[in-house]
């Protein structure tokens, strides 16, 4: 068994690591950047070492800092969580040139199916047929067109060296195709430090069905079963469940055979997810995850197997205890990401700051994956998961009813988080039923009723504020929600009101005077207007990028740009004024 495993990550990931390294009484060390000098999975570790810095490229990203960590603290193996350099093949292959073992795949694996055009390829080679696309990456914007015209609008840019949503845009028309391909380029090399990305064809209403695979050194190669990961906005998954629902039989044996050809194909070993897309009773192989998936924890509540610890197993040169036929689903299990971010209106705004209050959840069935507790901060510069709540019950509707208790019972405060989002969501009937798509919660669902939020803003005097009360009726303590002006003197003021229209877009808003104010911490990535140009009511006049996400800036009043007090790269607050309108 391995004896040290550094965790080349940070968050929920890392602690969800450190913990079944602890149970198996194996050392762990853990890596920090200047903003997580003490944050929960440094606390948790055996050892912590310094890496500089507070951006991902400056800390989690900076390989010479790691390798060096490496060798001061004598582990003997690397584990890489998901994101950062996971899907990295020459960060792997630096770590196995030292004679250190990297918890994954060999980095021949990752080079073939960490790049999502070579994994294309790979699948059709074995007869997996993936979704109509270019199979080479991207050099200009023409060939976006090309190809949008040639298959019909929409389609899709996305990063080759990524996953998880992070350098995807979706591309409408000709006149988007420059704009989207420098967008998605500036995520891919932001979150994965590659900006290579390719182009196919976007489907109009697929679910999202992935299969856990596990694979020994040994010639052995199980499909874990199937998990359904259709909720998702900005293309980045919010609720995942398994087994997935109305799902058959035939189709998931036939998804589960294949997601086993492609990860013999590339030589595989240890724990990976084929991701298809589902449609009309057809799967097309979407990608293959060298990694550990963010949901993996429904996997682990259906099967009974600890994934973490059969990657650390594995990577020993265990061999699995176990065949195909032994795998075997039992109940159901949902997980929700709670991500920092307002949801209202339906336009998820990253909310980075640090939570004053943390109530979790417990009870049976109950399991809460957390990065954070109350009194840590959450950076603008990293991802924005806070935690995963997941729930196991024997079917799906009572798993349904679960969550939907163990989301009352989890407070958080000094950040908008997703969760009244997922109450939203868990409690549609389209979602009950099992008929959601990948573009469901964008296109179908009502967020009107979330009133926008922007943590630590003083509300305007006599603004219209929604105040959470308890209170005492004939002896029954009952919760309210009063609707009035604000004065100052009534407790835990939560938000404005909601504005009336629905807006379904990644996009944020200004203050509506002549100061256009960005609503959250972040940095500047492009400005989009010049001083004397005019504007609409509406328009982008900036790009900002907080928690590895861009999020378009817009003026709120048509007039002229008479000064612009921001440049790329500058950082900026919640409430800093960065054009003037005249």
């Amino acid at each position: 068994m391995l004896g040290k495993v550094l965790i080349a990550n940070r968050g929920e990931i890392a602690v969800r690591v450190a913990r079944t390294c602890r149970e198996m009484g194996v050392a762990t060390v853990a890596v920090y950047s200047d903003l997580d000098r003490d944050a929960l999975h440094v606390r948790l570790a055996d050892e912590a070492y310094a890496l500089g810095g507070a951006s991902a490229t400056e800390s989690y990203l900076n390989t010479t800092a790691i390798l060096d960590i490496l060798e001061r603290s004598g582990a003997d193996a690397v584990h890489p969580g998901y994101g950062f350099f996971s899907e990295n093949t020459d960060f792997a292959r630096a770590i196995t040139s030292r004679g250190v073992t990297f918890i994954g795949p060999p980095p021949e694996a990752i080079e073939i199916m960490g790049d999502k055009i070579s994994s294309r390829l790979a699948a059709e080679r074995v007869g997996v047929a993936g979704v109509p696309g270019r199979s080479e990456a991207l050099t200009s914007a023409r060939e976006v067109v090309d190809f949008g015209e040639e298959f019909g609008w929409p389609v899709a840019i996305k990063a080759a060296y990524g996953g998880g949503g992070r350098g995807m845009k979706v591309v409408h028309s000709a006149e988007e195709a420059a704009p989207s391909l420098e967008s998605a380029q500036r995520e891919a090399l932001s979150y994965f430090g590659r900006d290579e990305c390719y182009v196919e064809r976007y489907l109009t209403w697929p679910r999202h069905i992935e299969m856990q695979v596990l694979a020994d050194a040994h010639g052995h190669t199980l499909w874990l079963g199937e998990r359904d990961c259709s909720a998702q906005r900005r293309h980045q998954k919010l609720v995942e469940e398994s087994p997935a629902a109305n799902f058959p039989d035939e189709v998931r044996r036939a998804m589960g055979e294949a997601a086993v050809k492609v990860s013999r194909a590339c030589g595989y070993v240890n724990a990976g997810t084929v991701e298809f897309l589902y449609q009309d009773g057809e799967f097309f192989f979407l990608e293959m995850n060298t990694r550990l998936q963010v949901e993996h924890p429904v996997t682990e509540l259906v099967t009974g197997l600890d994934l973490v610890e059969w990657q650390l197993r594995i990577a020993a040169g265990e061999e699995l205890g176990f065949t195909q036929d032994d795998v075997a689903a039992r109940g159901h299990a949902i997980e929700i990401r709670v991500n920092a971010e307002d949801p209202a209106q339906g336009r998820f705004i990253p909310s980075p700051g640090t939570i004053s209050r943390f109530d979790q959840p417990a009870g049976p069935g109950v399991r809460l994956d957390a990065g954070y507790e109350a009194g840590d901060t959450i950076s603008q510069y990293y991802d924005n998961l806070i935690a995963k709540l997941v729930v196991w019950a024997p079917d799906r509707e009572r798993a349904r009813r679960r969550m939907l208790r163990a989301i009352e019972e989890t407070r958080i405060e000094g950040v908008a988080t997703t969760l009244a989002a997922d109450t939203i969501i868990l409690s549609s009937e389209d979602f009950a039923r099992g008929t959601h798509s990948t573009k469901w919660v964008e296109e179908t669902l009502d967020f009107s009723a979330l009133a926008p939020r922007t943590p630590g803003e003083s509300p305007e005097a006599g603004a219209v504020q929604r105040h959470d009360l308890t209170a005492e009726v004939d002896g029954r303590r009952v919760a309210v929600s009063l609707y009035l002006p604000d004065t100052g003197g009534l407790p835990r003021a939560a938000s404005t009101a909601a504005r009336p229209r629905r807006q379904h877009h990644p996009g944020v808003v200004g203050s509506g005077s002549a100061n256009v104010t960005v609503p959250m911490q972040g940095t500047i990535v492009k400005v989009m207007v010049e001083v004397g140009q005019a504007v609409e009511a509406g328009e982008a006049v900036l790009i900002l990028e907080a928690m590895k996400m861009e999020n378009a800036v817009h003026a709120e009043r048509s007039g002229v740009v008479t000064a612009i007090r921001v440049a790329p790269g500058d950082s900026v607050s919640t409430g800093d004024v960065v054009v003037v309108i005249e």
